[in-house]
């Protein structure tokens, strides 16, 4: 029989019930993302934000006896540290609102749900400074108004509570298309309303009594303030590889390959090897193995037919090649020194960066610490706060570079009580850029927050990538596999070849007053090809300036702004 009041015990059970029903559909979320491109990381956002929080949780369930104002607290600190990205910062904001009303009951009611639920959404609400329909916020919104209706007409049962609530909360998620356009044409709903009616499902089956696995990988130690961190060289010199070298290979068959052939060959090489993959099809058959004898796999492979698409690579080189480059990246960090032994300085910065070349312009403009991050792997606000700790200054400028990460600087900059803490919001990295060669020495910290604002508003960016599904976007037909020009409001070009999607797309970008054109070209660009297109620029726009830099990034070949 299920309770009508929910005590501290309860709750926990019905946050990780949540939080693990989120983390497995995050990629079902991920899915929803309006634009096709390679980089729809909501589910993946709102996961990270919410197990940042499930952890702290868990370690409290673990020790027993647990109270409502620590599960509170664990909830709302935990959440709020491990944001990421603009729903996961949506998300963390309505646990703080919910948290505040709850965590002075030792029994939750129906109304004191409908209370923290209209709580969740003020707070939410009040950290966006342009509140839009039709997202996240709507879909809470909806959830709180129906609460509120159902605790006024002095309804008791709590599992119909709950039940209607999450059904309002369904029904204003299907409309989230008819307030956002783009929704619509894209055929999706919010991917963060979706996101949010899974977490309060998966608590409605824990007060069900549905049997839930709520087991947190990598739970967190109350006690402890140590942060866990990645293997080191000294940790991965002693991992041995049994077998050195990965080989791969396609064998085109000339002779009957039936299921004992199959069991046969698999059996030999795993005579000889680990890491086996065989897979038939017809008359072809694709052979992965980690083996110290390749030729031994290719001898029995020519038992069967000729070779094609043949890879050998030496694991053991490349480890060490790895190990190099670990070792080299742990020794710059000992020989940095620590925050607190730099000399205080008055001006900061910390740009959101990711390529290694983006990453030396930002350096060379005075940029004091980087953030890897961007596209796919949003930075937390934890991350956030890290930064400020290793930069000794009075005031620190942060420029978050992504338009998805600018919620977690701000909520960073909130947490902040002993340095200035100024968030410039760049959405772009040429933005960033613009913004950091704006500033001047000579003016005050608040000027130059003022001039670095306006100056980003001078500069247009697009970025070439690819599409992951088919989809009809601005009345763009667009392909899986096909390659996409993204403007600062949507989708400037679409086409086979990336040059000319990139051409395409600068030539959306210009304007009569355009003077600079700046081109950013990324990992997968040979400099080659980024000549051709910068020569193409050149001999289009002569009377403009035209600069072409190795950004180095991944999924974007093309970073381009127009000044």
């Amino acid at each position: 029989m299920v309770s009508n009041t929910i005590d501290a015990g309860m709750m926990a059970k019905f946050f990780l019930a949540g939080a693990k029903n989120l983390e497995n559909n995050k990629e079902w979320i991920n899915e929803l993302n309006v634009f096709p491109v390679p980089d729809g990381d909501t589910g993946t956002n709102m996961t990270l934000t919410i197990m940042s929080a499930a952890k702290e949780v868990a370690a409290l369930n673990d020790m027993g006896d647990i109270d409502m104002e620590s599960l509170c607290k664990a909830i709302s600190s935990g959440s709020l540290r491990g944001a990421r990205g603009n729903s996961g910062v949506i998300l963390s904001q309505l646990f703080r609102g919910f948290t505040k009303v709850v965590k002075e009951c030792d029994n939750i009611t129906i109304p004191v749900i409908a209370t923290a639920f209209e709580k969740a959404v003020e707070t939410a609400y009040k950290a966006v400074m342009k509140p839009k329909e039709g997202t996240i916020l709507t879909v809470a919104k909806g959830a709180a108004i129906k609460a509120r209706e159902l605790a006024d007409s002095g309804m008791e049962d709590m599992a119909e509570f709950l039940k209607q609530v999450i059904a309002r909360a369904e029904e204003v998620l299907e409309q989230t298309p008819e307030m956002l356009p783009v929704l619509k044409q894209a055929g999706v709903v919010d991917s963060g309303g979706q996101g949010l009616v899974l977490v309060l499902k998966g608590a409605y089956d824990a007060f069900m009594g549905k049997e839930i696995d709520l087991s947190i990988s990598g739970a967190a130690t109350v006690s402890s303030g140590v942060k866990a961190t990645g293997m080191n060289a000294d940790a991965q010199a002693n991992a041995d590889i049994k077998f050195g070298y990965c080989t791969e290979f396609i064998i085109m068959l000339n002779k009957v390959f039936n299921i004992k052939a199959e069991l046969d060959f698999k059996a030999y090489l795993e005579s000889i090897g680990d890491s086996i993959v065989v897979v038939a099809d017809d008359d072809v058959v694709k052979v992965h193995v980690h083996t110290n004898d390749p030729g031994l796999a290719i001898q029995r492979a020519l038992k069967y037919g000729a070779l094609s698409n043949m890879k050998i690579d030496n694991m053991r080189l490349e480890h060490q090649e790895k190990l190099f480059k670990m070792s080299q990246k742990e020794a710059s960090v000992q020989e940095s020194v620590p925050a607190e032994e730099q000399p205080r300085k008055d001006v900061g910065f910390i740009a959101v960066s990711v390529g290694d070349g983006i990453n030396e312009i930002f350096q060379g403009l005075g940029v004091d610490y980087i953030i890897e991050g961007g596209q796919t792997m949003n930075p937390s606000t934890e991350d956030m706060l890290n930064a400020i700790e290793q930069v000794n200054a009075d005031a620190i400028f942060i420029l978050p570079n992504n338009k998805n990460i600018i919620l977690a600087a701000n909520q960073a900059q909130s947490l902040v009580k002993d340095k200035k803490i100024v968030v410039i919001p760049t959405k772009t990295v040429p933005q960033g850029i613009t913004a950091v060669i704006n500033y001047v020495p000579d003016m005050t910290v608040d000027e130059n927050a003022e001039t670095m604002t306006e100056e980003i508003k001078t500069v247009s960016t697009g970025q070439v990538t690819y599409a992951v599904r088919d989809t009809v976007i601005d009345d763009k037909e667009i392909k899986q596999g096909d390659f996409m020009g993204l403007g600062d409001s949507g989708i400037l070009s679409v086409g086979t070849a990336i040059s000319d999607v990139a051409m395409a797309m600068i030539d959306e970008m210009m304007s009569d007053e355009a003077e600079l054109i700046s081109i950013y070209y990324g990992s997968e660009i040979t400099d080659e090809d980024a000549e051709n297109l910068r020569s193409q620029v050149e001999e289009k726009y002569s009377s403009c300036d035209i600069e072409l830099q190795y950004g180095g990034q991944p999924i974007y070949y093309y970073i381009v702004s127009v000044e």
